[in-house]
């Protein structure tokens, strides 16, 4: 009887993170399971800037794959990876707020807020982190409840 619930326990968690990982798969803005186009999450947050990460380093966390510009900022980032992720699965901050669409990122184009990196698109004459900085407060929410819907 013990082994039963034990093995039903196991597969139940199992399951759990996987459907959770899938979820994040599905949802999330990644290119090959590669999240931010490879740019290394902590170093928004340490240098205050968009780095290349290297692709021998690496994590992986619920399914998503990072990378990171070093060693340093692999084991900052494995200590606590909810700390570093990119909000809304990182897709753009102001398109999630606007309209509640998933639009791809400049990786360049970021602000930290609150502890918290958010990623913008920026391209064609377009850099929607100058509109996210006019009305922040009311993107920022409608952001946070159209996540919600997805996620």
């Amino acid at each position: 009887m013990k082994k039963n619930l034990y093995l039903f326990v196991v597969l139940f968690t199992l399951s759990s993170f996987s459907q959770n990982d899938g979820k994040r798969l599905i949802n999330f803005n990644l290119e090959n399971k590669i999240a931010i186009l490879g740019y290394d999450p902590v170093a928004y947050f340490k240098q205050n800037k968009a780095l290349k990460g290297k692709k021998e380093l690496i994590a992986i966390y619920q399914g998503v794959e990072y990378h990171f510009s070093s060693v340093a900022n692999k084991e900052l980032f494995l200590k606590t990876p909810t700390a570093f992720e990119p909000q809304f699965g990182g897709w753009c901050a102001y398109a999630m707020g606007n309209s509640g669409e998933k639009v791809e990122i400049n990786p360049e184009t970021f602000k930290i807020i609150d502890g918290k990196l958010y990623l913008f698109y920026n391209a064609y004459f377009t850099n929607t982190l100058k509109s996210w900085n006019k009305d922040e407060a009311i993107l920022k929410k409608k952001a946070e409840a159209n996540w919600k819907k997805i996620y």
